[in-house]
């Protein structure tokens, strides 16, 4: 069995499309279909069901992604195991991280390390909300704040310090908030992942304990570069963790307000499908991140 139409396999089960993983792989979709059937004829079974619309793994092609993935890692980690981690990485690795997050903190270090290992290809994409790893691709996912329940695990880089921020206009036009009291003569910019009418509200700690203040808002965004921009545009209050504003706080174009009152730190943790078989430059490229990340947390963990 070749690895080579393991990896074809697992590219058409991860894109659900002949056609897209036929451009991904630089290949004609007809040689994808063809190498698929053959597999399928080599291992005795359908591992894909064929609509017009889409492609999706059956049950036995579901059973037999996840083998591959696991024999497709080991093999890479074979490859390279006698290959130190400080030498030259090679292959993609796929990350899905929040846009400030890549932009504050991972996107300037950046080019330091593909100087050092320039036959890496990194693939960013960028997403606050809840991505599907397996068919969307990616080796890894970057997320802050509380974790929803799932399979995935989970592994700390650390705790992100808040903070509340308002643009000079703002604070021109609606004047600087001194107390919690003030804050009902303010507006606050609310993130929400889903865009669900939620109420919109000043978050505190208070003797270890959170506590929130109801709060007007004449935005809502999910997205936390939109949030920033927002922010900077003078349409609210806004709390954000210090790493991903403090660029702007240097510069002036957002002014910390009540420092007394900031929120709750947030955890910024990976999440990766499974505990084992991450192959040599996805574990590298992971373990650069929380190197380069963590000065900016409170935790060093």
């Amino acid at each position: 069995m070749d690895l080579n139409d393991l990896r074809i396999f697992c590219r058409v089960a991860e894109l659900a499309s002949f056609t897209k993983a036929g451009e991904h792989l630089n290949m004609a979709k007809g040689r994808v279909s063809t190498i698929i059937q053959l597999l399928e004829k080599e291992v005795g079974s359908r591992l894909l069901q064929r609509t017009t619309r889409t492609v999706q793994l059956t049950l036995d092609g579901e059973i037999f992604l996840e083998r591959c993935k696991e024999l497709l890692a080991e093999a890479d980690q074979l490859q390279g195991m006698f290959q130190p981690i400080a030498g030259d990485l090679r292959g993609t690795v796929r990350i899905d991280m929040p846009g400030l997050f890549a932009q504050e903190l991972v996107l300037p270090k950046l080019p330091e390390l593909l100087a050092i290992h320039p036959q890496l290809a990194l693939g960013i994409s960028i997403n606050d909300r809840r991505v599907d790893l397996v068919r969307e691709g990616v080796d890894c996912l970057i997320r802050i704040g509380p974790l929803p329940d799932s399979d995935l695990v989970a592994r700390t880089i650390g705790m992100m310090k808040m903070c509340n921020v308002a643009s000079p206009a703002y604070l021109r036009q609606h004047g600087v908030p001194l107390s919690l009291g003030d804050l009902a003569h303010h507006r606050i910019i609310h993130y929400a992942n889903n865009l669900r009418n939620e109420d919109a509200v000043f978050r505190y700690m208070r003797d270890g304990t959170v506590r929130t203040v109801p709060m007007r808002s004449a935005l809502t965004v999910n997205s936390g570069t939109i949030l920033q921009m927002s922010c900077v545009k003078g349409l609210g209050i806004v709390q954000m963790s210090i790493p991903t504003c403090q660029r702007l706080i240097d510069s002036g174009d957002l002014i910390e307000v009540l420092p007394e009152f900031r929120p709750p730190p947030l955890q910024a943790s990976l999440l990766l499908p499974h505990r084992r078989h991450n192959a040599p430059r996805v574990e590298a490229v992971l373990n650069w991140i929380i190197q380069v990340t963590r000065p900016h947390m409170l935790d060093r963990v």
